[in-house]
């Protein structure tokens, strides 16, 4: 049996549909300060506009484990199951199949991993053979332990290693999209992006294995590396900050600040973006990961900068006098 279509007047369609094609283009990472002023202009043109951006955002919220009830006559059937939701949403802004089954499959990842992290989450786990796993918020893990090898696969996010012997001998592995990393007797933490992965050792070693290229990295404590599928970037040696997260905060030494907002992001719902202006100032400074919020107001009052909020979900730093 067909879903129910939801019932719109043209208007309220035309403005889910926009609010809808403003969200892939924002949430895409390629998106240019012109594209986010445009979007603010819509926003602010039509009342419709708002209402149909704040259910988009309530979609979003149910999406990411947030509690929340959706407004929108399309989205209030309380059976229907996010994934359901988020379906309707797409078609209803023309998408399409594309769409859906790109967010579709990144729903699937998370949600059929062995273990999985919300925004602003953080999980301790022991796997079978005494080691311990530490992961960080947004990620997703596979656990596929056999008799020849312990394996995680790393699908999203971030985590910390602390391996422990094995009366089998078999060798502990991270797998991420970008390569392989293979302990020595250690602990260390592996972060997978889209496009790099990278690697800190806190104790003892690894070895780093590009998935495209034979290149091996021996890689020792106090070092880290980032690389991708075909090659390896220099090795570098960690700061105090590479594992800061595991206790709440997130160190910066002389930490750009683009960079820095682009960390605590992670930990937070909506959209924090920097002025490209002031991107590259220097930040050092401890800032609470569980309350982004206060994290903010530190940079603004410590910093000079002027923190803006067009919604609760939408906020922009920028220079004091701007």
């Amino acid at each position: 049996m067909s879903e129910p279509r939801p019932v719109l007047d043209p208007a309220e369609r035309d403005a889910l549909r926009s609010a809808a094609q403003w969200y892939a283009r924002l949430s895409s990472g390629c998106e240019s300060e012109a594209e986010r002023q445009q979007w603010q202009l819509w926003h602010n043109a039509d009342p419709l506009n708002r209402q149909a951006w704040q259910q988009v955002e309530q979609v979003r919220w149910m999406v990411e484990g947030v509690p929340g009830k959706v407004a929108a006559s399309a989205l209030r059937n309380a059976g229907q199951t996010r994934r359901r939701v988020m379906r309707q949403l797409l078609v209803l802004a023309g998408v399409g199949a594309l769409g859906w089954r790109t967010w579709d499959s990144d729903w699937r990842i998370a949600m059929t991993a062995s273990y999985h992290t919300g925004i602003g989450e953080q999980r301790r786990l022991t796997l079978a053979d005494g080691s311990s796993l530490l992961l960080d918020s947004h990620s997703a893990l596979d656990v596929a332990f056999d008799n020849d090898r312990r394996l995680l696969r790393l699908l999203s996010g971030r985590l910390l290693v602390e391996t422990a012997a094995d009366s089998l001998g078999r060798p502990f592995l991270v797998e991420t999209a970008q390569g392989q990393v293979r302990a020595l007797g250690t602990r260390f933490t592996v972060q997978s992006d889209d496009a790099w992965c990278e690697v800190a050792v806190l104790e003892k070693a690894v070895e780093v294995r590009p998935a495209l290229s034979p290149q091996v990295l021996r890689l020792e404590a106090g070092q880290q590396v980032r690389f991708d599928r075909a090659s390896l970037g220099a090795t570098r040696i960690s700061d105090a900050a590479v594992a800061s997260w595991r206790n709440g905060s997130l160190i910066a030494i002389e930490q750009p600040l683009g960079d820095l907002l682009a960390e605590l992001s992670r930990y937070r719902h909506g959209w924090l973006r920097c002025d490209p202006a002031i991107a590259r100032l220097k930040i050092s400074g401890a800032f609470p990961l569980d309350d982004t919020n206060r994290a903010l107001a530190a940079l603004e009052s410590g910093f000079g900068l002027r923190v803006v909020r067009r919604t609760d979900y939408w906020v922009t730093v920028l220079p004091a006098g701007a």
